[in-house]
């Protein structure tokens, strides 16, 4: 069993401690929150539990083997750091640092002490977005064309990251997840509307390897909740949508096929294929149990975080990027190759 204890008991906090006090693998090795008021109520809900609101406190306890960090994201480097520099494996909440050059920093710190270091990028250990890799890898849905999410919503405003740092971020992680392409350049365009606050609403585009291109829309003023994405393939599309009970992904056989001699507009036909729909079944898991029991299994066997912080780093470039587009009116931002991951993977 390994020991975890959670840094943070606000919004996200919770669900971190009841997943480490319920999940298999892991006992709740305590919790630590600055709130007095927020670290009783939890004191309440998990009695026994060893409760603090110092942080090296947390740290020092020896019964502890690993920290959850669920803080601001502006926390998230020093957090990271402490624990690591004490002996401590490392979970970080999304997105893992504020930085690349601090995510690049974590992850040589946590390589030099042999330990795991892992971020919080929760979309991936669902069933529906294991389910979209699967479908993706075994080649049904032929050459991957675009990816198309929009992700909406009434708040929640974060005082320290604006709407694309908070929602664009589990595009970005699933992106990185299921495609194998390399992204190469960002775009971005962002307005805030509320005085004094960051940008609430976003557009962003990523253009990768292979022709393949991804819109991404955030949004923290929208009426309704909207968590949709389309992904188009040669042979068959997807329209995933989280919000869906019963049926997340739905898998069309559509899609255009085209033929004549191409050196001639005028000789293409352009013929529309229209089949049957399918919802494939999903696990129903929920996907923090699952990522908690693969953080304590990385642990026990060494074994390489699939949401490790080199992933981290490759989504906090592309939020990077895309701040930099934003800031540049829509410029695009070109994104440093992967050797950089390559070289620190292997120092």
């Amino acid at each position: 069993m390994v020991s975890v204890g959670v840094i943070g008991c606000g919004y996200w906090g919770p669900n971190l401690v009841r997943n480490f006090a319920e999940a298999p693998r892991t006992r709740l090795g305590g919790i630590c929150d600055l709130n007095p008021q927020r670290l009783d109520h939890m004191a309440k809900r998990y009695p026994g539990i060893f409760a603090t609101d110092s942080v090296g406190e947390m740290l020092a306890d020896p019964d502890v083997d690993a920290v959850a960090i669920a803080t601001p994201v502006s926390t998230h480097f020093d957090l990271g750091m402490k624990a690591l520099r004490a002996g401590k494996h490392v979970l970080i909440e999304k997105p893992i640092t504020t930085s690349s050059d601090q995510a690049l920093r974590l992850i040589e710190e946590a390589e030099k002490r042999n330990l795991v270091l892992m971020v919080d990028h929760t979309f991936v250990y669902t069933g529906a977005v294991r389910k979209i890799k699967q479908l993706v890898d075994t080649g049904q849905l032929g050459k991957i064309c675009y990816y198309d999410s929009m992700r909406v919503n009434l708040g929640l405003f974060q005082h320290d990251i604006d709407v694309i740092w908070d929602l664009a971020v589990h595009d970005m992680a699933i992106m990185d997840f299921i495609f194998d392409s390399r992204p190469l350049t960002v775009t971005a365009a962002g307005m805030n509307h509320i005085d004094g606050a960051r940008e609430n609403i976003a557009y962003i585009t990523v253009l990768f390897e292979n022709e393949l291109i991804a819109h991404i829309n955030v949004n923290w003023l929208s009426p309704v909740k909207i968590r949709r994405t389309l992904i188009g393939g040669s042979r068959q599309m997807i329209v995933y949508d989280d919000l869906d009970a019963s049926e997340k992904i739905k898998v069309y056989d559509k899609g255009v096929t085209v033929t004549g001699r191409s050196e001639s507009m005028y000789k293409l036909m352009i013929g529309y294929r229209s089949g049957d729909m399918h919802a494939p079944q999903v696990d129903v898991t929920e996907a923090l149990r699952l990522e908690a029991q693969h953080f304590a299994e990385c642990i026990e066997t060494g074994k390489q975080p699939v949401t490790d912080g080199f992933s981290g780093l490759k989504v906090v470039r592309m939020l990077e990027a895309a701040t930099r587009s934003m800031r540049q009116k829509g410029a695009p931002v070109a994104l440093p190759a992967d050797e950089l991951c390559v070289v620190a993977a292997s120092a």
